[in-house]
């Protein structure tokens, strides 16, 4: 970088003993460079396409349910056999974008995908189950319909996105409804809910095979199961570029959902 500053005869970065920042010359050189690093990185790969192996970095955005759920099981089965691929995967449920955050791919739910965007289903349709532990339904009456959620203590997840807290949401007959839920617990991620419900703390709201193991060994208890309805399940999603890295046809063979 200092040569780069001496041959512009222009400092780009200011520096003290403990940080370092752009000027305002590094920042507008930034600027003008940033789009074009994609387009580096898309010839890099194609470079490797020489290998005889596939090779590369992929990096996905996900939330937690999908990343725990959906791409470690599928592209642990997967990599082993692809030493050179190496493969990042970021919890996120701000629904950042990836192409100015420099993501190869991310994972959102069907309906929540741009429509510039390729999209392929890497999962099947979801269910979300209200769950509580039995300790806690001998202290509170079982709900019978999302409105009796007011009497209840509700576990809460506060979305990135605007610092709200998720809206539960429901639907029968071909009629949704959503429930603004209170309780006095409230986490940013789903693990934390699913132990808080186990030890008792509330009703949790989480996917349905999140919960299947503790709802199989009676540590939780489902309730409004008639009020929860299937819906559009996770797509993998990333840019239509012409050239893909043969690292990430692997990853998204991976990971496609197959009836």
């Amino acid at each position: 970088m200092r040569a780069l500053e001496s041959r512009l005869g222009v400092r780009l970065l200011t520096r003290t003993t403990r940080s370092v920042s752009p000027t305002e010359a590094g920042q507008r050189l930034y600027q003008s460079m940033a789009p074009r690093f994609d387009e580096i990185e898309l010839e890099l790969a194609a470079v490797s396409e020489f290998r005889d192996t596939p090779a590369g970095n992929v990096r996905i955005q996900a939330s937690e349910h999908a990343a725990n759920n959906i791409l470690w099981p599928k592209l642990l089965k997967v990599l082993p056999d692809y030493p050179d691929i190496n493969v990042e995967i970021t919890v996120d449920y701000a629904l950042s974008d990836i192409v100015a955050q420099r993501y190869d791919a991310g994972v959102r739910l069907g309906d929540q995908v741009a429509k510039d965007m390729i999209a392929v289903p890497i999962g099947p349709p979801l269910r979300i189950a209200v769950v509580g532990s039995p300790e806690y339904f001998k202290q509170r009456p079982i709900p019978k319909v999302p409105g009796d959620l007011a009497a209840q203590n509700c576990i809460n997840l506060r979305l990135p996105t605007h610092g709200s807290l998720m809206q539960w949401d429901f639907e029968k007959d071909g009629h949704p409804l959503k429930a603004r839920v209170e309780g006095q617990w409230t986490f940013n991620s789903s693990v934390p809910i699913l132990r808080a419900a186990v030890a008792g703390c509330g009703l949790g709201f989480l996917p349905e095979d999140m919960v299947a193991k503790e709802l199989a060994g009676g540590s939780l208890v489902r309730v409004l199961e008639d009020w929860c309805q299937p819906f559009a399940g996770y797509h993998l999603y990333y840019p239509n570029r012409r050239e893909h890295s043969s690292a990430f046809g692997v990853v998204v063979e991976a990971l496609l959902y197959k009836c």
